[in-house]
């Protein structure tokens, strides 16, 4: 269904994840929002590190509804404040994708919509 694109003849990924993912026809997708690190309560972390923990919960819990696992992850876009600590971040995502590898994009942005929030990331799911 998901297949990883690994081309030899170009150079591999800089971290834990895939260059591309090549899903196939009849799909059924699942887009999420940009997800911010709010607990349930309304809390939020004030380290990235946490914020990141919080996010990938959530997506699990989202995937989860929606009849979605870790592993139907094709893509996902991070969006992170400068100066983060970019090694908390991939430790938070290696810890809810489990080995799981699907396309992916960080891009450091000036803010967020909220002064408390440090990252935001969005999925995409197919099976």
């Amino acid at each position: 269904m998901n297949t990883l694109v690994s081309p030899a003849t170009i150079a591999p990924p800089a971290a834990s994840y895939s260059l591309a993912v090549r899903s196939t026809a009849g799909s059924e997708f699942l887009h999420t929002s940009g997800i911010v690190g709010n607990r349930p309560d309304g809390s939020i972390a004030n380290n990235v590190g946490d914020q990141a923990a919080e996010i990938w919960r959530s997506l699990l819990v989202i995937l989860g509804e929606a009849g979605f696992a870790a592993t139907d992850i094709v893509s996902y876009t991070t969006y992170v404040l400068p100066a983060q600590e970019l090694a908390t971040v991939m430790a938070a995502r290696d810890a809810a994708l489990q080995g799981h590898r699907s396309a992916s994009t960080l891009i450091v942005v000036p803010t967020l919509a909220r002064a408390e929030w440090l990252i935001e990331i969005a999925v995409i799911a197919a099976k």
